[in-house]
């Protein structure tokens, strides 16, 4: 691709400079959408656009604005800027880089659901961050692009930022919420679900930093063009993180249809020292391994394809690649340990799962286990799937399973050894 859509500091330098861009189109949507459209036409333009959500989950962006109901109000929007997921960095650089395009996106998500108040929750390891955001918004206000009756009409608008403590947990939607109403960061129970009982209790949109970021140039040139981009049911581009054993690791904007095998050879350089590539985990340490044969490399990466032809789901499309050296007993170690020290613990099986995941995958990484332990690992984890009250115990299982499923040779080597 030429030229950037999320990524366009790449193209345009001080891009994170209100002036600069405003000189380079910023601002036109908001513009256009309060002075001439009204909230139910910009939220139909999102939902013929087709975008789906880019945090992980991939749900038709529109569809889910659709759900909050005309009868409670007020109504909410949070951006959700955890990005906590390990191989994760993409939204970093956006707000980073691109923050007004971002704020823009959520001033047309807030807009479209009739919201007068919109949050962005920041991982707390995101203070500076989270800094420069709120001088950005202070300069919105100044402008007059924030506020009371905004380009003479009726609609306010106000943004504020929130910054977490550093919790992995607190990139799942409600314990997002839990988080910003000053409650120990820990998922609800569901139903009933943010878009009827959100923020303060009341219908709630939340949605990613790249989502939101979609959101002005499909607004400016509209959803037929968003569908030009990308396959059928995935239209636009994604910001695929690639990382492991690759040389060039880093962020790269590609329409969504792109193969594993164009994104790590084309744009990755390849694996270093020519050594082979093994495996892939296609949505960070949230997702299965991949076994790096043709099949998975000829791939398209989007949310149908990943899903059916390797049984992975893209999720934030955060890549980690593994070449011939990594050992996965190993690399499961690894995955489990850090899903045991991020569980909240509020409910059993996620807690003494990763526990106990966490224990046995220890002993074998050290070489201390017997050769039933493989066996019993396999059996915790899969007790836990379908078990745990949020999304954390079924990630913490998925490295866990398919590990042993596709690489056991792996694990019975440190067995033995």
């Amino acid at each position: 691709m030429s030229a950037y859509i999320l990524y366009r500091h790449r193209d345009i330098p001080n891009l994170n400079q209100l002036d600069v861009y405003q000189k380079n189109g910023g601002f036109e949507a908001i513009k256009k959408a309060i002075k001439t459209m009204s909230p139910a036409a910009v939220l139909n333009e999102v939902k013929d656009s087709g975008l789906r959500g880019r945090g992980g989950a991939g749900f038709p962006t529109g569809m889910k604005w659709s759900f909050l109901p005309g009868n409670l109000w007020p109504h909410y929007v949070v951006a959700n800027a955890d990005e906590s997921e390990p191989g994760t960095f993409k939204d970093r650089e956006i707000l980073e880089s691109n923050p007004f395009q971002f704020l823009e996106g959520l001033m047309l998500a807030a807009y479209a659901v009739q919201a007068n108040d919109a949050y962005i929750y920041l991982r707390g390891e995101f203070w500076q961050i989270a800094r420069r955001l709120d001088t950005c918004i202070e300069e919105l206000y100044a402008e007059g692009l924030l506020g009371d009756k905004l380009f003479g009409t009726k609609y306010s608008l106000r943004l504020h930022t929130h910054l977490g403590a550093g919790a992995y947990i607190c990139g799942e939607e409600t314990a997002l919420l839990e988080s910003i109403e000053g409650h120990l960061g820990q998922p609800r129970l569901r139903p009933p679900f943010p878009a009827t009982f959100g923020l303060f209790g009341k219908p709630t949109v939340i949605n990613n930093v790249e989502t939101l970021t979609n959101l002005p140039p499909i607004i400016e040139k509209g959803a037929a063009w968003f569908k030009t981009l990308g396959t059928e049911k995935s239209p636009g581009v994604k910001i695929f993180s690639l990382s492991g054993c690759v040389n060039k690791p880093g962020n790269y904007e590609l329409p969504l249809g792109t193969t594993f095998r164009e994104l790590i050879f084309t744009h990755g350089g390849g694996i270093p020292d020519g050594r082979t590539i093994k495996a892939i985990m296609s949505a960070g340490a949230s997702s299965v391994i991949v076994p790096a044969d043709d099949r998975a490399l000829d791939t398209p990466m989007d949310y149908e394809s990943t899903q059916a032809n390797l049984n992975a789901p893209l999720g934030s499309a955060s890549v980690i690649i593994l070449d011939d050296s990594v050992n996965m007993a190993w690399l499961v170690n690894k995955t489990v340990h850090f899903f045991r020290h991020e569980s909240c613990g509020k409910c059993t099986p996620c807690r003494e799962g990763t526990y106990w995941m966490s224990h046995l995958t220890r002993r074998i990484a050290a070489g201390e286990a017997a050769p039933d332990d493989i066996d019993l690992l396999n059996i915790v984890a899969r007790q836990m799937q379908g078990k745990c009250l949020c999304a954390l115990g079924e990630f913490s299982t998925m490295a866990v399973t398919s590990g042993i499923e596709k690489f056991r040779a792996d694990f019975e080597k440190l067995v033995n050894h």
